[in-house]
């Protein structure tokens, strides 16, 4: 933990606090179905004409079932015609490379992934995906599943700025002025900036060179119909095979690395992610990346606080949300910079910290804060191998997803899950205090809680049960590489990335099989779309409501004793929840690692 390493942590987090406002502001005339934005003169007409195909009355707007049933029907077109090019992807243009069609069960787990904003990826993009899978398929669902959160963000907003009315605006309004205002511009000047950094954007084939060095692998020997040849005992029969070249990656890699971080996507291009050369060249566009995946979630916690005409609350929830992502950096920075005593005894020098599995071009402050980050928020873009990372600092990453990745969370999905742990904080405060409880003017009744609390419970359930799933079921564990506690972390991270909706991996599981491709797409689907909906409909119910003037009796919901009790709900429910399987996997494994075996 350098001087160095503070001073760039210091500037991270205050680029972001001067990001925040007026990036805020920009997005309250986005969200505005007749607010002006200064792309008005360029965009308008693009709009408007979007509108006319669309068939979309601009000033309708719809209830809470019609909006959601928006939400959904464009989910569930957008996810069958990604399906539909990554099956047909070797009939489809832009393929150099002369991909094959993805297998029914990966572009499944695929389509169903970039839909709900996951980004889970059980493959290797440069040995999978064609360019035009790559900026068709998957470019578009980045944008797509972006702008639904968002979407649902500000109809959550309206209904707590609004009082009895039945309407929570036009979703169709919502997600073409989202795309077309927000994330496009914002994307296009990311892409170009990249672009300057050194990243790639072509549509040349893959170029090969020649290695300096060629070396001998082991392959598995494949018959005359390209299957592999078994043994007796049905193992692989293994052959030697001599590696003289290499395949360097081409492709349209800044458009879609852009829109990747600034979606809370996550997706790489290529296998390695943000570590990748390519895809993160230099520190300054590491900088920058980590910027950007924190920046929108950052500035709807600000339109927020303006909408519902209380900016001291939209900074005592951006509050808890920094003292929380602040609390996972630290614990992580911290833990990598401590020797890993199994590798001090083969000699590694133990000032160096953890390395393995970083990309040592940034060093651990950043391969900290972007773990803790991408875990925060739901990007799931990662420039160190998270598998690698110390039990502890493996722990802050399964706990931010745990938490619900409310830590500016996904592009409005965080805002969203916060709201809901506010109002439960709301709900148990008034339990406590013998009182109606009341969240900025509005009475928090039977049906807000039953709403709030199935939101909450959703992705839990679905972690948890997987996760047991798979740990005593022989395809589950045919995919482990590791035993023991780091085996069970790792099905454990699989299962919490997808249900969360995240995206990151350990990476030591093999899960590009039926089973896992299957299981995490139904975990995916039902950790997005089962939060969404009772979301909606609390919105639906909100909106409805009498907004009543503060008294004497009225919580406070910005100071120090709200951050306290927000905090306290989310930790408490997050640790009760979760701590048992923590302590069965990242905090036994931290034991063992430091020589306490016998404990275990």
């Amino acid at each position: 933990m350098t001087l160095y390493g503070w001073i760039e942590l210091t500037l991270l987090c205050g680029t972001l606090l001067l990001l925040t406002k007026p990036l805020g502001l920009y997005l309250i005339q986005v969200l505005d179905a007749e607010g002006k934005t200064p792309l008005d003169p360029v965009l308008g007409p693009v709009e408007r004409l979007l509108y006319k195909v669309l068939r979309v009355d601009p000033k309708r707007e719809q209830n809470w079932k019609s909006y959601t049933m928006a939400v959904l029907a464009v989910s569930l077109m957008s996810c069958l015609a990604t399906y539909g090019v990554l099956r047909m992807q070797d009939h489809l243009p832009l393929n150099p490379q002369g991909m094959g069609a993805v297998s029914p069960d990966l572009a499944f787990n695929t389509a169903i992934s970039f839909t709900t904003n996951t980004n889970w990826q059980s493959y290797g993009g440069e040995s999978t995906m064609s360019y035009f899978s790559q900026m068709v398929a998957l470019v578009l669902q980045n944008f797509f599943s972006a702008a639904v959160g968002i979407a649902v963000a500000a109809a959550l907003i309206r209904s707590l700025a609004r009082a009895s009315a039945s309407t929570l605006g036009n979703f169709w309004v919502d997600f073409v002025r989202i795309n077309l205002y927000l994330l496009l511009p914002l994307s296009f000047v990311l892409a170009i900036f990249l672009v300057s950094q050194g990243m790639i954007q072509n549509f040349k084939p893959y170029d090969t060179a020649q290695l300096t060095e060629p070396f001998t692998i082991q392959v598995p020997r494949k018959d005359a119909a390209g299957k592999p040849v078994k043994n007796a005992k049905g193992d692989p029969v293994m052959e030697d095979q001599k590696v003289e070249t290499q395949s360097i990656v081409q492709g349209p890699m800044a458009s879609q690395v852009a829109i990747k971080m600034l979606g809370t996507n996550g997706g790489g291009y290529v296998n390695a992610n943000a570590a990748h050369p390519y895809e993160n060249p230099t520190p300054l566009s590491n900088f920058v990346q980590m910027l950007s995946f924190l920046a929108i979630s950052s500035a709807l916690v600000y339109t927020f606080g303006h909408k519902v005409r209380n900016r001291r609350h939209g900074w005592a929830v951006w509050a808890v949300m920094m003292i929380v992502l602040l609390a996972g950096v630290l614990t992580v920075w911290s833990s990598e910079s401590q020797a890993n005593p199994r590798l001090t005894a083969l000699g590694v020098d133990p000032a160096d910290g953890n390395l393995e599995g970083k990309e040592v071009r940034f060093g651990l402050l950043n391969s900290s804060f972007f773990a803790a980050g991408t875990t925060a928020t739901s990007c799931g873009a990662v420039n160190t191998m998270h598998d690698s990372l110390s039990p502890l600092g493996g722990l802050v990453c399964l706990v931010n997803i745990h938490f619900g990745e409310i830590i500016f969370g996904g592009v409005g999905s965080g805002l969203y899950g916060m709201i809901t742990f506010i109002l439960v904080s709301v709900f148990l405060f008034g339990l406590m205090a013998g009182r109606t409880p009341e969240y900025l003017g509005k009475k928090i009744e039977s049906f807000d809680v039953k709403m709030c609390a199935l939101a909450v419970l959703v992705t839990p359930m679905l972690i948890l049960g997987f996760t047991a799933w798979a740990s005593v079921s022989r395809w589950g564990t045919d995919g482990l590489n590791n035993s023991g506690p780091h085996g069970l972390g790792e099905i454990l991270y699989a299962y919490s990335s997808a249900a969360g909706n995240n995206g990151s991996a350990f990476a030591g599981l093999t899960t590009n099989t039926p089973w896992y491709n299957v299981t995490m797409g139904l975990a995916m689907l039902f950790g997005r779309f089962l939060v969404i909906v009772p979301v909606m409909a609390l919105a639906g119910s909100l909106v409805q409501k009498k907004i009543a003037p503060a008294s004497a009796g009225t919580f406070p919901v910005s100071g120090g004793t709200f951050i306290f009790l927000l905090l306290g709900t989310i930790v408490i429910i997050g640790a009760l929840t979760f701590f048992p399987v923590w302590s069965l996997g990242p905090i036994a494994e931290h034991f063992i690692q430091h020589g306490s075996d016998k404990l275990f």
